[in-house]
């Protein structure tokens, strides 16, 4: 399978799994609203997300996929799959262990990453009580993200790309099924939050068996914790919960300062994040999960100049796709807040603080993206240190920029700082490919990425022309009614997406060939 497939595969169902989630939140808004119940629950359904992605998603998964990935090459699957039972085992035993303590010092956690709940003991308290009930998660979706790293390596990435629909409508559902019998509505969508980590586990396991793939857990976890393999697992995961994290760790930052800016303010950054995840998620994540693999075999292959030509492409499919992306948030911003949020108890106010987040978010959008196709490059050759040492200059940047932008711009000089840190990680990445000789930006690339720069910015103008023109036609469209808007902020996307897409064409930055080749052949089968 080409990268460009692999990153559509992957970026489709993500997609449809970040779509759901649109919906998700919508309901998310509609029972909670963005006050203190809403701040509450936000950040109990962040900790287990953040360690997730520091550890399983994160940490793992770039130390597991890469040596996996190797071992398939070297020693056949059923050897590789010994290993991955293995170290599934140890990494279960030990976030069991994590999990239980994090239970029982629930209350001091919460105050670490959200001190500003110290004045109110309430919020605290409830706060607590969500985050007991949600953080089994961590475990659960830990699991997940092994099996997807699995399959991955199978070069299948459908399934594991779909797996967050599940908890997508498992808390949609809750919303409506547990939330009559829970004391607040956030109490009973956090329990939705622990019953699908179950079922996305149960998914996987499914497609799995269909690969011929059955992990058998390993008791002896004290022995196992002593072989070479785990020991070389467990080197590369330490520095990659820092290499690998680094977004996972400023949104963290960016939770504790922000819990200090006052009521509300979390979830104005939550509902923001969500929609700037839509292109990250879809775009970055899929380029990383699909890179990493057969970045890792071609290295192990010594296939230097394939190597080179699958980095240069996914910076490529980065920069064409996030960068517009970008443009288009931040014109579009108020609307898209409007149209999906602002019912039930979410109103203009908090519709005009969460565009003002996602403004400030989406202009370090596309470097973020372009970090997460340049990062699989140093894991894929067993580099864990080097990105460590970035991430521990971007978390630094992140802390400084924050607590000086937080007084002047509240929640938005937060957001600002996320992005200011976005700039710095982006620099030293290609610096450090350059620098060691893994990689580097061609001249032809560099063009094209201006071109693509250029295409977007006309772009962001038409749109920005056509929202204006709507406005004076309607005196503004906004306060129409669902379906208007609905319809006219359809209209605008699609006619952003076709100018970008022309002029893309224009400046012989966009290959239709490419969209092409996904289309199945006529007379062939597609096999999954």
């Amino acid at each position: 399978m080409s990268l460009f497939k692999s990153v559509a595969t992957f970026g489709g169902f993500t997609l449809l799994s970040r779509v759901t989630g649109f919906f998700r939140d919508m309901v998310l808004a509609n029972f909670l609203g963005a006050g203190k119940v809403a701040d509450a629950f936000f950040v109990a359904f962040k900790l287990p997300n953040l360690f997730r992605s520091l550890f399983a998603e994160g940490a793992f998964t770039s130390a597991f996929v890469p040596m996996l990935s190797a071992k398939m090459v070297s020693d056949g699957q059923q050897k590789a799959m010994h290993f991955a039972s293995q170290s599934i085992s140890v990494l279960a035993f030990f976030l069991l262990i994590f999990t239980l303590l994090m239970e029982f010092f629930m209350p001091e956690l919460i105050l670490l990453l959200a001190p500003g709940f110290r004045s109110d003991p309430e919020k605290i308290q409830m706060a607590a009580q969500l985050s007991r009930i949600t953080f089994p998660f961590l475990l659960f979706i830990s699991i997940v993200s092994f099996q997807s790293g699995i399959l991955n390596s199978l070069n299948k990435f459908a399934a594991p790309a779909a797996t967050p629909i599940i908890l997508n409508f498992m808390m949609i559902i809750s919303a409506f099924v547990f939330t009559p019998f829970a004391p607040t509505p956030a109490h009973g969508i956090a329990f939705g939050v622990s019953v699908a980590g179950v079922l996305e586990i149960l998914w996987l396991m499914f497609f799995l068996k269909k690969c011929g793939v059955s992990l058998r857990p390993q008791w002896n976890v004290w022995a196992l914790v002593h072989t070479n393999d785990i020991k070389t697992l467990f080197k590369r995961i330490a520095p990659g919960v820092l290499g690998s994290g680094v977004y996972q760790i400023n949104m963290m930052v960016d939770t504790i300062i922000v819990s200090l800016v006052g009521t509300g303010a979390i979830s104005w950054l939550y509902y923001a994040n969500r929609l700037q995840q839509l292109p990250l998620g879809v775009i970055g994540a899929a380029i990383s999960v699909a890179l990493l693999p057969v970045l890792s075999k071609n290295i192990k292959e010594n296939n230097l100049d394939e190597a080179n030509r699958l980095q240069e492409r996914a910076v490529e499919y980065g920069a064409l796709l996030s960068i517009p992306a970008a443009v288009a948030l931040i014109v579009l911003a108020e609307p898209m807040v409007n149209i999906l949020f602002q019912h039930g108890k979410f109103g203009s106010l908090e519709t005009k603080m969460t565009a003002q987040a996602i403004i400030a978010y989406s202009i370090g959008l596309p470097v973020y993206v372009l970090v997460k196709a340049l990062t699989p490059n140093f894991f894929a050759r067993g580099d864990t240190r080097t990105p460590v040492k970035y991430s521990i200059v971007v978390f630094v940047a992140n802390v400084i920029f924050s607590l000086l932008l937080m007084k002047p711009l509240g929640h938005v000089g937060v957001a600002t700082a996320t992005s200011l840190a976005a700039f710095i990680s982006f620099f030293q990445y290609k610096r450090g490919l350059k620098k060691r000789g893994y990689w580097k930006f061609s001249r032809s690339l560099n063009l094209k990425i201006a071109k693509i720069i250029l295409a977007s910015l006309l772009m962001g103008v038409v749109l920005f022309l056509a929202s204006w023109v709507f406005d004076g036609l309607y005196n503004d469209w906004l306060l129409l009614s669902v379906w208007p808007k609905l319809f006219i902020f359809a209209f605008l996307c699609l006619f952003g997406l076709a100018t970008f897409l022309g002029l893309a064409k224009l400046l012989g930055v966009f290959d239709w060939s490419e969209l092409i080749r996904l289309l199945p052949k006529k007379g062939t089968k597609k096999h999954g």
